[in-house]
């Protein structure tokens, strides 16, 4: 990590690739172990890639609608297996062979974030702000969470919540000043495959409406744009994690603090 990296509360996303052959992102556990070391770091992941696999060996079949997940009733177990199980003790394993306190929690536990389910999309749920008490509390000595995306209804039943929509309630919750969200791409891509160096809302709003903001990538944008901290939010690839934790700037996609006029429920 870059020495003179700023210090202060960061939420870092992580997704995709990096998630599935974690041997190939040593460079990743590393650069989180660093911030970790100057920086009060709280990571959150996904893990969608190998949820989709688990069920396909299942016979199960993925289905998405805007980005999001569809999780039928009979699915949530498996998933919350996958998330909060595997790839959560996963993560924390690799944090803490590179010198990491790290513990692994719940999107919703100890009130963390209020989950609410969606419509029309079985144990599909979002996150909003709740108690920062049991972060402050880890944080203040020396643990780094590592957040699943695994939350409960109002009636007590498991919900899938996508992992950027908990990363923006996380990290409204805790008053972080910085938030990644880390997934396979450089950022937000254009017609053309190039990297859109900023968005505002506005952006978002078109970009959304042409298409070029598609799939995952929609919840993802709307998610940065909703961030309260003073940094803004920063939107790239997990092999220029060092480079955006870092301050470099020209890396990723940066949502400017004025697109912040979704409220976080919208995520």
């Amino acid at each position: 990590m870059n020495s003179s990296a700023p210090a202060g509360r960061i939420v870092v996303k992580v997704g995709g690739a990096a998630l599935n052959t974690p041997e190939v992102a040593g460079d990743l556990w590393q650069t989180l172990a660093g911030t970790a070391a100057e920086a009060d770091l709280i990571v959150v992941h996904g893990g969608g890639v190998l949820v989709d696999k688990r069920l396909a060996d299942a016979g199960r079949s993925t289905h998405r609608v805007g980005g999001l997940r569809v999780t039928p009733r009979e699915d949530i177990g498996l998933i919350a297996d996958v998330l909060a199980g595997d790839v959560n003790r996963m993560l924390v394993g690799l944090l803490k062979a590179r010198g990491v306190e790290a513990l692994g929690m719940g999107v919703a536990d100890a009130g963390l974030c209020v989950c609410e389910q969606l419509p029309d999309l079985g144990r599909t749920g979002t996150a909003l702000p709740g108690n920062a008490s049991s972060i402050h509390e880890l944080l203040a000595t020396g643990t780094t969470p590592v957040v699943h995306c695994i939350g409960a209804g109002a009636d007590g039943e498991p919900l899938n919540i996508n992992a950027d929509a908990a990363a923006i309630a996380v990290a409204n919750t805790v008053g972080a000043d910085r938030l990644v969200l880390l997934s396979d791409v450089s950022g937000v891509l254009d017609d053309d495959g190039d990297r859109v160096p900023s968005l505002d809302a506005d952006s978002i709003d078109a970009l959304t409406s042409s298409g070029v903001l598609h799939s995952g990538m929609i919840p993802k944008a709307a998610a940065a744009a909703a961030f309260n901290g003073s940094s803004g939010a920063v939107i790239g690839s997990w092999q220029d994690a060092a480079a955006i934790l870092g301050g470099a700037v020209g890396v990723g996609t940066r949502v400017l603090r004025e697109a912040r006029r979704r409220p976080a429920a919208t995520t």
